[in-house]
């Protein structure tokens, strides 16, 4: 397999990607690979285990803790949000477990794409307007009242829609029921008694030594410019992707996740029964592979991304840290799956 494997990273490399870890882990033991370049213009790789923000793989932390506070009888699945958070006016029919497993109907604040190609603009993460307001900081509260002041995309349960927002909620609703921060709770109930040193639930625009970089392309008046983003304040994402880790904490934490030494059984099975529209549990997507099942979360934004995959018994997993050249087409993307669909094909068959 690691023959095959350094070839789809060099692939990786070949089809854009900057720099790119990979960790693949089965019963013959763990392959760890690397290929292209730390930094734009210079010659070393990208670091051992270095740090990357891992975007919407922070959904699967965010949705962990909320199960953990359901397990400690702090909150109920079924609980109406509005109870909890009354100051946003939200529908009474939504519920915790809506946003968790995107149901809400929320309007999603960073903008909804429509099945007939339409966008709902949200706030601005693309182009020179979001390279000129990289640094600014934005509140959860104030992103949640920014989706609630558009249309629903649906009424609540009616449907599925992938919303950054019902993390940012989820966010609220943690540091509403416990009275701390995301960033303490994380520790107690995640980090700590993992041993997640590598991982950080971000305050300010900084991202712990070592790490690759992250670059974005975008046009200035009828000029490209290519600048260098590894620093930028992430609060405009929130709780839906903010996190920073590394590819071998985001491997201890799925096999701890699905060996269920982080959630009861039962909130793990909820966890793990996905959606019939889209494969998406509580925080996580149940995937058919040819090999059987997966338990993935995957996230990218702005020149950093991160994969995280394992089998349900977490015997086989693959994790990978990827920096690249970002733009508003998000050229990327397309390389992004395909490679993806390589590499799950390859590790988990």
């Amino acid at each position: 397999m690691s023959d095959q494997l350094q070839k789809i990273l060099k692939d990786m490399i070949d089809s854009g990607f900057t720099g790119v870890e990979l960790r693949v882990q089965d019963e013959s033991g763990e392959w760890v690979g690397r290929a292209g370049v730390s930094e734009l213009g210079e010659n070393a790789e990208p670091p051992p285990n270095g740090h990357v923000r891992i975007g919407s793989n922070t959904k699967t932390f965010v949705a962990t803790v909320v199960l953990q506070l359901v397990g400690e009888g702090k909150i109920g699945l079924d609980d109406v949000v509005a109870d909890h958070l009354p100051e946003f006016g939200l529908d009474r029919r939504i519920t915790v477990r809506m946003l968790l497993q995107h149901t809400s109907g929320v309007f999603n604040h960073t903008g909804e794409y429509y099945e007939d190609g339409t966008v709902a603009p949200g706030i601005p993460w693309q182009g020179k307007t979001w390279v000129d307001s990289r640094f600014t900081v934005h509140r959860p509260e104030d992103l949640v009242r920014l989706a609630l002041s558009k249309p629903a995309r649906f009424e609540p349960g009616a449907d599925w829609s992938y919303s950054n927002t019902n993390y940012v909620l989820a966010r609220l609703l943690i540091e509403r029921v416990t009275g701390r921060s995301l960033a303490e709770e994380m520790h107690r109930l995640i980090l700590g008694p993992l041993g997640l040193s590598g991982t950080v639930v971000p305050d300010g625009q900084d991202i712990p030594e070592p790490h690759a970089h992250a670059y974005y392309r975008y046009d200035d008046g009828g000029e490209q410019k290519t600048i260098d983003v590894t620093r930028i304040d992430p609060s405009w994402i929130s709780s839906g992707g903010d996190m920073i880790s590394t590819t071998k904490d985001l491997r201890t934490f799925i096999v701890a996740l699905v060996r269920g030494e982080l959630l009861p059984a039962p909130l793990l099975e909820e966890m793990l029964t996905p959606h019939p529209k889209v494969g998406y549990g509580l925080g996580v997507f149940v995937q058919e592979t040819g090999g059987g099942k997966v338990i993935t979360h995957n996230g990218g934004a702005l020149g950093h991304g991160a994969l995280m995959y394992s089998t349900p018994d977490g015997s086989k997993t693959l994790v990978a840290a990827l920096n690249y050249v970002d733009d508003a087409d998000l050229s990327l993307a397309p390389a992004f799956q395909k490679i993806t669909m390589r590499l799950v094909e390859e590790v988990f068959g």
